[in-house]
C-alpha cells in the first residue's frame, strides 16, 4: 500500500534499482498507471499484440489513447459513468446519452447500436463504440469500445470475449492451484514468489493438456483430417435453396418449366453480383 498505516509486517528499505525495490513501487503505482508498466515491460520483452483488451476497471480516454500511441488498438468495456465524455455529432456526450439518442436493433441482432465517436481531449482517436444487452440482466446493456473502426460489430464482440480466459484462468489458480490458502507468509516477497510457483503450475498443466488432449497437436496431419470434413461450399448450398424453392413453386403454384425459367431469371437479375457469381462460378471465373 502506499499508505504506512496500511503496511502489515516488517518494513525493510531496499535499493530503488533492484528488483524488490522495483516491484515494491509498481504495488504502490495507482492500478491504470501500473497498468501501463507492465504493458511496457511486455513489449520491451519482444510480446506483440494487435489489440488490448481490457474491463471497464481501466476503461478511460486518457488510458485509450496512450495505448493507441504504442501502436496498438484498444478493445474494452466502457465504464456507464456520466464523468466521461465522448465526441459524438459535434457534441461532448457520455455513454447513457448516447445510447438514448440511437435507435435500437431488434430481433437477432447480436448488438444493440453502434455508432462512431471520438475519444480523447488532446489529441482524439476515432473509435467505435458497440452496445450489446447484458445476459445476466436482460434489461440491462453492456457498451465496448474499439479503436480499429474496420472491425465489424460481430467481430469486436468476438475478439473481446477471449478476455474471459483471463478469467478461467485466476479461478482455477484460486479454486485448484491453492492460490489463496497455501502461503501465509508476511514477506512480500514470499507472497509474489508464490504467486510466481502457482502461476508456473498452471503453465505446466495446460502445456499436458495441450499435449494429451488437443488434436491439434497432431500437426499437418490435424489439417489433413480437416480437409476431409469441409464444409458444403456456400454457392452448392446457395444452389440446394434455389432447387428447394422452385421445387415448391412447381408443386404450389403449378408453375411451367417456362414460367420458372422466367422467374429465375428475373430473381437472379435482382440479386447482387456476388451472388449471381455464386449461381454460376464458371462463368464468373472465365
Amino acid at each position: 500500500s502506499a499508505k504506512d498505516t496500511n503496511i502489515i509486517g516488517p518494513v525493510k528499505d531496499f535499493d530503488h534499482r533492484t528488483l524488490a525495490g522495483k516491484r515494491r513501487k509498481l504495488a504502490q503505482t495507482k492500478a491504470p498507471e501500473a497498468m501501463m508498466t507492465l504493458l511496457d515491460t511486455a513489449l520491451r520483452a519482444g510480446m506483440n499484440a494487435d489489440y488490448v483488451l481490457f474491463d471497464s476497471w481501466f476503461s478511460n480516454p486518457a488510458q485509450i489513447t496512450a495505448i493507441h500511441s504504442k501502436g496498438m488498438d484498444v478493445i474494452a468495456m466502457i465504464k456507464k459513468s456520466s464523468r466521461i465524455k465522448y465526441s459524438y455529432c459535434g457534441e461532448q456526450l457520455n455513454i447513457k446519452e448516447i445510447y438514448s439518442r440511437n435507435k435500437k436493433r431488434r430481433g437477432r441482432s447480436k448488438y444493440l447500436i453502434s455508432v462512431d465517436v471520438m475519444v480523447g481531449k488532446e489529441n482524439p482517436i476515432p473509435a467505435k463504440i458497440v452496445c450489446v444487452r447484458n445476459k445476466a440482466n436482460r434489461k440491462d446493456w453492456l457498451a465496448f469500445i474499439c479503436t480499429d473502426t474496420t472491425l465489424s460489430e460481430e467481430e469486436i464482440i468476438r475478439i473481446y470475449g477471449k478476455r474471459w480466459q483471463i478469467e478461467v484462468f485466476f479461478k482455477a489458480c484460486k479454486s485448484m492451484l491453492n492460490l489463496i490458502g497455501e502461503c501465509h507468509s508476511l514477506s512480500y516477497d514470499a507472497l509474489t514468489a508464490h504467486v510466481a510457483i502457482v502461476f508456473t503450475r498452471y503453465m505446466l498443466l495446460a502445456t499436458e493438456q495441450r499435449q494429451n488432449e488437443d488434436q491439434r497437436t497432431l500437426g499437418e496431419l490435424f489439417f489433413f483430417l480437416v480437409d476431409e470434413m469441409a464444409d458444403i461450399t456456400f454457392s452448392r448450398s446457395l444452389g440446394i435453396l434455389m432447387d428447394a424453392l422452385m421445387a415448391s413453386l412447381q408443386e404450389i403454384l403449378k408453375l411451367s418449366n417456362e414460367q420458372l425459367t422466367a422467374f429465375t431469371a428475373d430473381f437472379e437479375a435482382r440479386l447482387p453480383e456476388y451472388l449471381r457469381n455464386a449461381f454460376h462460378p464458371k462463368a464468373a471465373v472465365a
